[in-house]
Order: structure tokens, then sequence, then C-alpha cells
């Protein structure tokens, strides 16, 4: 894929005038949204990323618009399971909800931020190493395992670092907005706020670590990988407020993204040994092994991802109905 130098100055400074906006906006007006605003801006971004991908398809090639949707998906859907975490963060801290917007907004920066760190990381280890799908595969088949296990997202939202903050720095619980700390007198103290951000941002640094060896198991393409991150973390904040108690209904969102992360690690190992060779065949051969394609990928996704949102919403239909 051949992305010139202005498609990337055009992406990144259209990334950072929508953050800046969102910034300048919540600062100014901190507030609970309305389900009005929430679904305004959300169908504004997901229709912006579709818009992207047919754009991609018409000038990349319908082969990269495939991948770009497939990673797109596949980044949102993770995205959504991170929701999760962030609410147990929220209310395990009692954020108040006309400060969560903020507090949503900083944790969104910073997964850009790591994920663009990991994207380039990725980018280097793949042209470099090869057998760097093998490891990639191997997570996300061990993620896939650990994730399908966790049913009940019952973690408290306090993690080491947190845990270490409360220990050894000097806080206070009086809020004040989106201020780290704030003075008494001749000393400095660490609002609920900075934990609050700490917890996002070490849960954030966690989620990239998952989501960009499955991204990379759809494309090998660093601009492909970037703005599928972007646009799934775009509308994240506003997804936050409002799907609101909806989310509690997923109740088989894990299980789903096991199987998807399970599926995408199998297709990376399958890449692997089409890529490399393997010393004990025939004293050094690549394996004639079927390699998944993309737009197979991408109907595994949707119809894993309907499957699961159908069945979810089933089995809370009926269990509130006994």
């Amino acid at each position: 894929m051949d992305v010139s130098q202005l498609e990337w100055a055009i992406t990144l400074g259209v990334t950072i005038a929508v953050l800046l906006f969102d910034v300048v906006v919540v600062a100014r007006r901190p507030h609970e949204p309305t389900m009005r605003e929430c679904a305004i801006a959300l169908s504004v971004y997901v229709g912006l990323a579709v818009a992207f991908g047919i754009w991609v398809w018409n000038f990349h090639g319908h082969d990269y618009g495939i991948e770009f949707y497939a990673g797109w998906l596949t980044e949102y859907s993770l995205s959504v399971d991170n929701l999760f975490i962030f609410i147990i963060i929220m209310a395990s801290f009692n954020v108040p909800r006309k400060y969560q917007q903020e507090a949503l907004l900083v944790g969104i920066v910073l997964a850009l931020i790591f994920r663009g760190i990991f994207i380039a990381l990725g980018a280097v280890a793949i042209e470099q190493f090869s057998w760097i799908f093998y490891i990639f595969g191997a997570f996300l088949v061990y993620t896939a395992w650990t994730l399908g296990r966790d049913t009940d997202h019952d973690d408290d939202g306090d993690n080491a670092v947190v845990r270490f903050a409360r220990t050894y720095l000097n806080t206070t619980d009086r809020w004040a907005g989106l201020k780290l700390y704030v003075k008494e007198g001749s000393k400095r103290l660490m609002t609920p706020m900075f934990l609050v951000i700490l917890a996002l941002g070490t849960t954030d640094l966690i989620f990239a670590l998952d989501s960009i060896p499955a991204i990379y198991g759809l494309t090998k393409e660093p601009y492909l990988v970037f703005t599928a991150n972007v646009f799934a973390l775009m509308g994240l904040r506003q997804l936050y407020f409002l799907l609101g108690d909806l989310m509690k209904r997923l109740v088989y969102l894990s299980q789903g993204l096991a199987f998807i992360l399970l599926f995408i690690g199998v297709k990376l190992v399958l890449h692997a040994l089409h890529e490399n060779e393997v010393p004990f065949i025939n004293g050094g051969e690549h394996v004639p092994v079927w390699e998944i394609p993309t737009l197979l990928s991408l109907g595994v996704i949707v119809v894993t991802l309907v499957i699961t949102a159908g069945a979810s919403l089933y089995k809370t239909r009926v269990a509130e109905t006994d």
C-alpha cells in the first residue's frame, strides 16, 4: 500500500483537530451528555469510518478496504469490551458524572498515544523479523483463553500502580475537575482524578498489548492499523454514556471476543508457517499451508459479533422474565 506523506499529514492533522475540539468542548462545559448528543456524535464517527473505508477501497484497492473494515470492527469490539473496565474504574473511584467525560477523554488520548507507539514498534518488528507472527499468534491464543474465562469483569479498577500511588503519594478525596493536584497550605496533594487517569492509563497500556497484535493479524499496513484504531477510539466516550446499562446486558461479549482473537491468532500462526522456512521440513522449506483470506476473516468477525450480541440480549431478557 503506497501511502503518501500528504495522506499521513492529513490523517494526523484531522485526528489532532478532532481531539482538540473534544478537549475544548469538554473543558469549557463539563457535564453528563444527553442521549441525543451521544447518538449524534457516535453516528458521525461511525459514518466517517464507513466513508473512510470506502475511500480506501476506491483509491488503494478493495483488498485494503476489506482489511480496514476487518481491523476497525475488531478494534471497535475490543474497545467496547474495554468500556466494561472503564465503567468499573469510574464506579470504584466514585467519579462524579459531570467529570466522567473529562476522565474518559484523557483515557482516550492516552490510548491513542500508547497504541501509536505499539503500532510503530510492531511495524518495525514485522519488517525485520517475519517470525514475530509466531509470537503474536501465540499471544493472541493465550489472550483468547484468558478472556474466554473472564465472564464477570469483576476487577475493582485498582491495580499495582494505583495502589503504589495511594500508599506513597499525598492524596486527597476532594475533586477539582480535571486538576491532578491541589494545594492545601504548603502541601501538594494528588486529587482523585489523578488516580483515575493513572488507572485508565495503565489499563490502556494493557489493552494496547492485546489489540495491536490482533489487528496486525488482519493487515500489515501501519496506516490502516493506525486509522482503524483512531476510528475505534473516537466514539468511545459517547458510546460509554449511550450504552450505559446495556453494557451489562452483553454477557457473552468476552466469549465472542475470545473466539475472534483465537481465530486471528490461528491466522497469524498459519501466515508465519507460510512465510518462514521450517528447519525440520526437508532441510528448511516453507510449510504449504492454507492462508485465511481477509474477506473470510471479515465475515467471521461480523457473524461472531452478531451472534454474541443476539445471544447476550436473549439471555438477559429470559433472565428478566423469570
